[in-house]
């Protein structure tokens, strides 16, 4: 509308001056022409007449357009009170409140927007208040505190791992005898507790040797992984991070297990969303028990790629110690499936012989090829109706069909233990690919 059908508008009015419809038809015209001033005197004549809602909430447009971002939180408030709560409302509060970088309150008032209405989408609030780093959708809203939920006491320790003689050695002398002996450290000044990256290829046993690990020492443990972290509104990540330490340092000695730690404390100089830098910097603020005392709570992290950890994070007092979990030596892929085949019909399986054709083969690829040689049997068994038991042979032609995982894995490893090894990170790495610098 422009300015000669204002004036139109006006002159009706001088005829009709009660005409509500009419005025606001000329008050949100004057708003949409930004003639402020002139849409504000409307809106308050109207406001005289009727009390309607429309005009106080045109109103708090005005001010939102004039900057006076205040005035405008402060009417849509008395408006929400009131019972005001449909979407057009809450949005311009949220924006509102975005102005006045009141976040918190303006995730809280956009979440009613988008309880009101699922399909809404708005590209501007979602880049200020949703975080797009890391997250994954999931159920519910992220509000649910953190409970002991988490907590459990493992029954499984060392004596459950079989192999891995080495790492559990190391695990032993810089993680079970500083808490097992937590009084002889504290006479030389040191804590008991701190952070352990367990890196290695996919299904080769972190989260088991982690679990053993709180077994062990009879502690607590508590596993928690990205859905329980990462939340879709800024702010809310860092909320939940800092109450998982919370519930571990409340229930110390505790083992914290965080999966998939590469997810969460990526390179900074990686990214472009501030929330992901904001997560990161929490995090090592956690590590370093500057909002707690993390005496007694044992932090440790599983990934798959350690080189895109953020350097921060191997600082010493943080994941100072990293243990690299390699897959299964013989005598523990043979161990693995004694355990898998207990329960399955098997005859005269020549385990030895399975384990050396398995090498480089992680505990997840041994399952595989479990379930490859029972399909074939199971095909056999449909035409007979008869099932039979698997032997060595039916494994060893499972062998063939599936190659293990981690080589693709080692393929990228190496790649980082020969030209990215400054400091040694990745010799153990080169040690079990028997390849010298």
């Amino acid at each position: 509308m422009d300015n000669s059908n204002i004036e139109s508008l006006k002159e009706a009015l001088k005829y009709s001056p009660e005409n509500i419809p009419l005025r606001f038809l000329l008050a949100d015209n004057l708003l949409t022409l930004n003639r402020f001033d002139e849409a504000e005197h409307e809106y308050r004549i109207i406001l005289q007449a009727s009390n309607d809602t429309r005009a106080t909430l045109g109103l708090a447009r005005i001010y939102y357009a004039k900057g006076s971002y205040s005035a405008c939180n402060v009417i849509l408030e008395e408006l929400i009170e009131s019972g005001r709560h449909d979407v057009d409302t809450l949005v311009l509060y949220t924006r509102a409140l975005i102005k006045e970088n009141a976040m918190g309150k303006a995730i809280e008032v956009y979440q009613k927007v988008l309880q009101l209405n699922p399909g809404y989408a708005n590209e501007e609030l979602d880049s200020q208040l949703r975080s797009r780093v890391g997250y994954t959708e999931q159920d519910g809203d992220g509000d649910d505190e953190v409970d002991s939920r988490f907590l459990e006491k493992p029954s499984v320790t060392f004596s459950d791992v079989g192999g891995m003689e080495h790492v559990k050695k190391e695990i032993d002398l810089k993680i079970i005898k500083p808490l097992q002996h937590a009084d002889l450290y504290k006479a030389y000044g040191k804590k008991a507790g701190g952070g352990i990256l367990l890196y290695g290829p996919p299904g080769c046993g972190k989260t088991f040797i982690a679990k053993a690990t709180a077994g062990q020492v009879n502690s607590k443990f508590l596993s928690v992984g990205l859905n329980d972290i990462l939340d879709m509104w800024i702010g809310s990540s860092e909320k939940n991070l800092h109450e998982i330490f919370e519930l571990a340092r409340h229930n110390n000695p505790c083992v914290l297990f965080i999966d998939e730690i590469d997810a969460l404390g990526a390179s900074r100089s990686d990214m472009k969303q501030s929330s992901g830098r904001h997560l990161i910097n929490q995090f090592l603020q956690e590590l370093d028990g500057i909002e707690g005392n993390n005496e007694g709570v044992l932090v440790l992290g599983a990934t798959n790629t350690p080189w895109n950890l953020d350097p921060a994070f191997r600082r010493p007092g943080r994941f100072d110690r990293i243990i690299f979990i390699p897959p299964p030596d013989q005598e523990t892929r043979e161990a693995i499936l004694r355990l898998k085949l207990q329960s399955k019909p098997a005859e005269d399986i020549d385990y030895r012989q399975v384990a050396k054709k398995t090498e480089h083969y992680s505990g997840a690829d041994i399952d595989a090829i479990i379930d490859i040689a029972i399909e074939a049997k199971l095909e056999a068994a449909f035409v007979d109706g008869i099932p039979k038991p698997l032997s060595t042979k039916d494994l060893l032609e499972a062998v063939k069909k599936h190659k293990p995982s981690t080589q693709e894995w080692f393929a990228t490893a190496k790649n980082f233990a020969l030209f990215a090894n400054d400091t040694g990170l990745y010799d153990d790495i080169l040690t079990y690919l028997k390849i010298k610098k």
